[in-house]
């Protein structure tokens, strides 16, 4: 009968090959620190925007190596869906990148910033929103206008997911709620008021949706 190896450095090896190369904006955890290292949702980040995207202080590695590394922080765009008082609502289905986050409610929608989404830009800013729009227009159908604001900025290090990653996080004020999934990972999609968010559905949300929740919505 064939060992099969469960070792950790075995583990992260499978878990490197699952991402296929794939390389991602991050910034180093020395300067979070150095910036002022925070738990929850920070409300005042001109000065965190400022340095985290700067190209000379971001950089694209490879995921495998990221997802495992909590020396590095992992930029996350976290983008809330909002019309007339209700929130967009999901369930995380078992085809989303992210497998330590699976059937857990979620009212952020966002992505990885990748090579694809570089611009010349000497601030990165422009780099960053084209890698949001495009982790947007992959995962929801919109119909009409919106406004996008970014609102804070997003840190958890009570867990694994939350020690490797910090979302930057927007509300997208909606003209409408015909919005749709683009794909599998966004499963029972809904718009909720803020009482059932605060309520019934608190206890399923992942640890961020719970922050924007409980702080912004």
């Amino acid at each position: 009968m064939q060992r099969i190896d469960t070792s950790e450095s075995a583990c992260q090896t499978l878990r490197m090959r699952d991402y296929q190369g794939e390389e991602i904006l991050v910034i180093s955890r020395q300067l979070f620190d150095e910036l002022g290292c925070f738990q929850g949702i920070k409300t005042d980040v001109a000065g965190y925007l400022e340095a985290i995207l700067d190209p000379a202080n971001n950089f694209f590695m490879d995921r495998g190596k990221a997802e495992n590394d909590p020396s590095f922080k992992q930029i996350i765009p976290y983008a809330l869906f909002h019309h007339n008082g209700k929130y967009l609502h999901y369930t995380r289905g078992e085809s989303g990148g992210e497998s330590r986050l699976h059937a857990q409610g979620s009212v952020g929608v966002g992505g990885h910033i990748n090579p694809v989404d570089e611009r010349a830009d000497p601030l990165g800013k422009a780099t960053y929103l084209a890698g949001v729009e495009r982790e947007i227009d992959e995962e929801l159908n919109i119909t009409g206008g919106h406004k996008n604001r970014i609102v804070g900025l997003l840190n958890d290090d009570s867990n694994d997911v939350g020690k490797v990653h910090l979302g930057v996080v927007h509300i997208f004020d909606l003209e409408s709620e015909d919005v749709t999934s683009a794909e599998d990972a966004l499963a029972n999609l809904a718009f909720q008021s803020s009482e059932d968010l605060t309520g019934k559905l608190h206890g399923s949300l992942e640890t961020w949706s719970r922050f924007c929740v409980d702080e912004l919505i």
